[in-house]
């Protein structure tokens, strides 16, 4: 109550209008926090009546400023000198609900699988859980109050501008090239992600991936470290018996999640029957249909090269689509899994990096579509005698050359799968 009081004395500038943006508005509007304008460069007709007049007062004036995770300080031009005031919709969450138990995931890759992974655990061992922020709804239009934890997926952009974030749990999977076209570099993409563990008390837990345990140790956080292990994981793997799950590139996901429940004094069987019953999500490696001995896997998610490298190493006899608007900095190193690749097609509008980048020892297709990669795949497996082939779409690229997102990507490369498979094989 006492947090409200203080708000309401205070201005606000929410700039951005997408979910979260709206979010915000909402629970202002709840908490009966009146001292706000909204902003947004492109949306100029969503709430009229609430729109700054002027953002160069608007932003000089506003005690806090509410920036949507899509926004870079890098391009915006009139950002630059107030990134003290900044802060998310997270921030906000836990300035209003600091009694909350949180769950708060970050890394390059599997976040996720992994939030939805913790949220199955939780529900099947008795445990109130709800999961939002980068996937689902917006953190503030979760209905939180009566439960247990809150589960939190937080983007590298949502973390670069948090200020008040203090997680109970705090999981940090991995790190690879990406996003720097947001970022500008390697190095504040990294420390963006590490921000999770800043205002984090000893009696909180920080669940690193054991590549930044010195990373941590040097930064003198005070959370008690945990390091996950894989090898703790795998003595236990064959026990689950869903494909989904146990298939090599969940390893890691899965090795932070078995660690988690040990925190939470879930015994082992009770951990075990939990994942046995979990169901993947779409587009992340995403087994959907099997016809004779060919699997068709759709990882659309893939859209930098370390995420279609795990799906590399965890197959054999790949036929790999491959393409799109590739990730600034990113290189696609396929020669060291040529013995898994059967023939590489290329599609998408930049054909010729990707041609550049694989250079020798990987038979190349040039597609330049989804459907054609597909007739052309089946075709080109009628002459195979391999017992079991993958058909993996894994592009280790963004969608946007030839897509609206991911998501429209995968679900076309299914249409094309369901339709072309009854055909050919």
């Amino acid at each position: 109550m006492t947090q409200v009081l203080k708000f309401k004395e205070l201005s606000f500038l929410i700039y951005g209008l997408g979910l979260s943006g709206q979010s915000v508005i909402k629970f202002f509007k709840k908490k009966k926090i009146k001292n706000f304008k909204v902003w947004d460069d492109k949306k100029r007709n969503l709430y009229k009546n609430l729109r700054a007049k002027n953002l160069k007062q608007a932003l000089k004036e506003a005690n806090y400023i509410v920036l949507a995770p899509g926004i870079t300080l890098k391009k915006n031009k009139y950002l630059k000198g107030y990134q003290r005031k900044i802060i998310t919709d997270i921030d906000l969450y836990y300035l209003f609900y600091p009694k909350t138990k949180s769950i708060v995931v970050t890394g390059t890759n599997g976040k996720s699988t992994t939030c939805k992974l913790i949220e199955h655990l939780l529900k099947k061992n008795n445990f109130n859980s709800v999961v939002g922020g980068n996937i689902g709804a917006p953190v503030l239009g979760l209905k939180t109050q009566k439960k247990k934890f809150i589960i939190i997926e937080a983007s590298s952009f949502q973390l670069s501008h948090s200020k008040f974030i203090s997680p109970d749990f705090a999981f940090f999977l991995n790190f690879s090239n990406d996003h720097l076209d947001w970022h500008g570099n390697l190095k504040n993409y990294f420390n963006s992600k590490f921000k999770i563990f800043r205002l984090q008390n000893k009696s909180q837990f920080a669940l690193v991936n054991k590549k930044f345990k010195k990373h941590y140790r040097i930064k003198k956080f005070f959370g008690k470290l945990i390091i996950p292990k894989i090898n703790n994981y795998k003595e236990i793997k064959s026990e689950i018996k869903n494909d989904y799950v146990i298939s090599d590139i969940n390893d890691e996901n899965m090795s932070f999640v078995y660690a988690f429940s040990k925190l939470l004094k879930i015994r082992k069987k009770s951990f075990i029957r939990a994942m046995k019953s979990f169901k993947g999500l779409p587009h992340r490696f995403e087994i959907f249909l099997k016809r004779k001995n060919i699997t068709f896997i759709n990882d659309s998610k893939a859209t930098s090269f370390r995420a279609t490298q795990v799906a590399l190493n965890s197959l054999k006899n790949i036929y790999l689509i491959l393409g799109g608007l590739p990730k600034k900095n990113d290189k696609i190193h396929l020669n060291k899994y040529k013995r898994n690749i059967k023939k590489c097609y290329l599609i998408g509008k930049n054909i010729s990096f990707f041609k550049n980048q694989i250079k020798k020892n990987i038979t190349l297709i040039i597609s330049r579509n989804l459907k054609n990669s597909v007739i052309q795949i089946l075709k080109d497996l009628r002459a195979e005698k391999d017992k079991n082939k993958y058909i993996l779409f894994s592009p280790a690229a963004a969608s946007f050359d030839q897509f609206k997102n991911f998501e429209n990507r995968g679900e076309e490369f299914k249409r094309l799968s369901r339709i072309y498979a009854k055909k050919y094989i």
